[in-house]
């Protein structure tokens, strides 16, 4: 009978985002430039940071917040502006959204009017949703890609087992055999390549990378 259950070994995964992304916001004639970016060490969220300010010498502040899982790394920055008013609420926005291994800076070009305590905490907390709004979120989890090669009379039904198990398929390629690559947890990898060797009766050939993070569909 085709293996089509598994024992599933939950591994840790957490929620990212991929590249950059950028949102502009104005509020009574201020301009509020939300950008943020993936980065996974503190060089790589000062270096983002740096690149930010060199290209607004004019700006009158670049507020920033960042969380990485390195160390549990937490950063932000009201960069002049009055405490509590802009570093904290952006770094309430990475916080709410579940985010890892992220930074936001917020470009402000002062309008000529005050906005207030309140209106601060309004304008950078919208400047923050709107930039990540923008992103593109991915879950990352350790990983392990699987490359299976199979004869064309037994793809159909590995390709319905693949999709009623929820594997992610990466890509296939129709050779001399079909070649399916599909990601899985760490965590399930060897039950995924007994269960398709099972349902290949043995004929399937399977190369599986080490572990690593990767984004994964889920």
């Amino acid at each position: 009978m085709p293996p089509f259950f598994y024992t599933i070994m939950r591994m840790e995964s957490y929620k990212t985002i991929e590249g950059t992304a950028s949102a502009e916001y104005e509020e009574k004639k201020s301009r509020f430039i939300g950008q943020v970016a993936h980065v996974e060490t503190e060089e790589e969220a000062v270096e983002f940071l740096n690149g930010i300010r060199a290209a607004n010498p004019q700006a009158r502040h670049n507020v920033y917040a960042y969380e990485l899982r390195a160390g549990n790394r937490v950063r932000y920055s009201d960069d002049g502006e009055p405490a509590r008013t802009s570093g904290m609420p952006t770094l309430e926005v990475i916080q709410h959204a579940g985010l890892k291994d992220v930074i936001c800076v917020t470009t402000r070009y002062f309008g000529g009017t005050l906005l207030g305590t309140g209106g601060l905490v309004r304008a950078y907390t919208k400047a923050a949703q709107d930039a990540f709004a923008a992103a593109h979120v991915v879950t990352f989890a350790e990983c392990v890609d699987i490359t299976a090669s199979v004869e064309y009379a037994r793809y159909d039904q590995l390709r319905h087992w693949l999709s009623d198990q929820g594997v992610q398929v990466l890509g296939v390629d129709f050779g001399g055999d079909v070649t399916v690559d599909i990601r899985v947890r760490a965590g399930e990898s060897a039950a995924i390549q007994a269960a398709i060797t099972e349902l290949t009766n043995g004929t399937a050939e399977l190369l599986a990378s080490e572990p690593a993070y990767q984004p994964l569909d889920v």
